[in-house]
């Protein structure tokens, strides 16, 4: 398969919850037949094709899909493929303010399953958050109640401890008036917490995989590869050698796909995120509009001259413009 024609894996997205918030404008670009995703780091912006013929596969990736269902029947009339990744963690609401109901979540997921199947629907116990009000053994009892609720539902679990940047190490440790106080487990102590939770789900039928977390890997836990290649040459046929190894970080297993997101646009005010900064947030939610090709409305998209090339293999396949922020 040529490298610069594959059919492209688009990733809906890492960067935000475009399931949850952004749904409609998704659906737009879907019709539209196309996106702008943009480099958080250089700000540069390419155009993609939503094409089905251009697509591999979606992953989705969200903590509330209810308010995606309404979009199913659409998106598989146009034949695309599907991985749905839903994050479960179960934890107290003051780290989770906006996260939709442990039930109800409960409830969406083994709909996806069923309308998809178990493969389709990959589970995120992510991220394990160590806390004096949730430590290890409150994980161990937590998960193990997850995987009650989700035996047969899916057939792998994403984990990964909370990074602990600055930025996540303030906002936790800002819940020290609500008698939250942060702990911070070795490596080894780590790997024999997400070993534990790896024999409760195997009890289940559930495979744990370690995300970006390598140290963690071993005996029943596998690396994980969220955007996996593998999966989506079983689902759409494509050549999984065709996609490269493309980490987002350090040990990170994905290959390379086009995320469309944006940072600074999920409301779901979870503490322990490093992808937010929750005023922008909002701010950037008020600017959205599901017509614009971008995520945040406030670009002067008009302006700008991003076109697909045909097939030449210059900027690996799309000739990328830098555009100005308002």
């Amino acid at each position: 398969m040529a490298l610069f024609n594959k059919p492209q894996i688009i990733s809906v997205s890492r960067r935000t919850d475009i399931p949850a918030f952004y749904g409609e404008w998704f659906m737009n670009r879907v019709r539209a037949g196309w996106a702008v995703s943009c480099n958080p780091f250089n700000r540069r912006a390419m155009r993609v094709s939503l094409l089905p013929s251009a697509v591999a596969g979606f992953v989705f990736w969200s903590k509330d899909f209810h308010p995606f269902l309404r979009y199913l029947d659409e998106l598989d009339a146009r034949s695309y493929q599907a991985v749905f990744l839903f994050t479960i963690t179960g934890l107290p609401r003051v780290f989770e303010r906006r996260v939709p109901d442990t039930e109800l979540a409960v409830e969406t997921f083994r709909l996806l399953s069923r309308r998809y199947s178990p493969r389709q629907v990959l589970w995120r116990y992510d991220p394990i958050v160590v806390t004096n009000r949730t430590g290890p053994d409150y994980h161990l009892r937590r998960f193990a109640e997850l995987c009650r609720r989700l035996e047969g539902y899916t057939t792998r679990c994403y984990t990964s401890f909370a990074n602990l940047y600055p930025k996540v190490k303030r906002s936790l440790q800002a819940l020290r008036p609500e008698g939250i106080e942060l702990l911070e487990l070795t490596e080894m102590e780590q790997a024999a917490l997400v070993g534990y939770l790896a024999e409760i789900a195997a009890g289940y039928g559930i495979e744990v995989h370690a995300c970006c977390s390598d140290h963690l890997v071993g005996g029943r836990v596998k690396k994980a590869h969220c955007v996996d290649a593998n999966l989506f040459a079983e689902l759409a046929g494509v050549e999984a050698n065709a996609y490269r190894p493309r980490p987002t970080r350090r040990q990170c297993g994905c290959c390379e796909s086009v995320d469309i997101g944006m940072y600074d646009t999920c409301l779901h005010a979870c503490s322990y995120c490093y992808a937010s900064n929750g005023s922008r947030c909002v701010e950037n939610y008020r600017r959205h509009n599901s017509e614009n090709p971008l995520l945040i409305a406030g670009l002067k998209w008009e302006a700008w001259d991003v076109q697909e090339t045909s097939g030449r293999k210059a900027n690996t396949g799309w000739k990328q413009q830098a555009f100005q922020w308002d």
